[in-house]
């Protein structure tokens, strides 16, 4: 797929890849990674055995969140000499969680064409199939390793109106409900969806403290890759975190912050958790 004629630069495709089942590997897509000069993979020993489910080899790069910005000037020199890539990462959409955005920065800042080639996405197929609103939604991606990073950062969603959506692996998925309860309250309604197309595919849904109870009681329930959906906060909820804070931070200016805290979340009903830290 070398561009026509000379000092004609190539086009970089971005090529969604399945998340699961191989057969969501689009026509269109699957035309593109036969036909292109050389594939960068975030890991190319995976994107060799797709290549291989579908009977063809092609050129692979390594391009991954260690490398990326060293090599993103020397792919985009093959581009502008005419050359055409496709960027997939090891599952989804590219960019979406994964590498690819300084690639594609540096692409486009360069004059060269980015075309997606659209297709599977853990995070719209979640949304799609667990009945949460999701006409508004924020996307966080990987919440932080680190507890503490963690808890401060849904903290700071706690009144988010808007659907939140995130990714989360096998190791801390329990830990993270326990936060998102904390966070949000007991009562937040929300969904688990893992192992999206794959043999082992399940999709819960109640609320954080159901939710947190499930993966808990079931071994099965913690293994593989999830997407967890929480519904935004309500008027309600909006409310009482926002009186809480207020509260929150007139008691923090005579008191030690966790007794500050507990009173304000008992004057205010909003999680203690979402409060704590707040205003001081």
């Amino acid at each position: 797929m070398t561009a026509d004629g000379p000092g004609t630069p190539g086009t970089l495709f971005i090529v969604a890849t399945p998340i699961g089942n191989l057969a969501d590997l689009s026509p269109r897509a699957l035309e593109t990674l036969r036909t292109v000069d050389a594939i960068c993979a975030e890991d190319t020993r995976h994107t060799r055995q797709l290549l291989a489910h579908f009977g063809f080899e092609r050129p692979l790069l390594a391009l991954h969140e260690h490398n990326e910005g060293e090599i993103a000037e020397r792919i985009v020199a093959r581009l502008l000499n005419g050359d055409s890539l496709a960027l997939v990462s090891d599952a989804g959409t590219p960019l979406v969680s994964d590498p690819g955005f300084r690639l594609v920065r540096a692409a486009r800042a360069a004059g060269v064409k980015v075309s997606p080639v659209p297709g599977p996405s853990a995070l719209i197929a979640a949304l799609s199939a667990v009945g949460l609103p999701s006409d508004r939604f924020a996307f966080e991606g990987f919440l932080p390793a680190k507890a503490s990073a963690r808890r401060e950062q849904l903290q700071r969603l706690a009144g988010e109106p808007r659907t939140l959506v995130f990714y989360e692996s096998s190791h801390r998925i329990g830990e993270a409900l326990a936060d998102m309860r904390a966070a949000f309250g007991d009562e937040r309604p929300a969904a688990i969806a893992r192992e999206l197309t794959k043999l082992f595919e399940t999709v819960l849904d109640g609320t954080l403290a159901q939710l947190q109870a499930r993966v808990e009681a079931d071994e099965n329930q913690r293994k593989g890759e999830f997407v967890v959906v929480v519904q935004g906060a309500g008027e309600d909820d909006g409310a009482k975190i926002a009186e809480g804070r207020r509260v929150y931070a007139l008691l923090n200016e005579h008191l030690p912050p966790s007794t500050a805290a507990k009173l304000a979340a008992e004057i205010s009903g909003a999680p203690r958790k979402a409060l704590y830290g707040q205003g001081g």
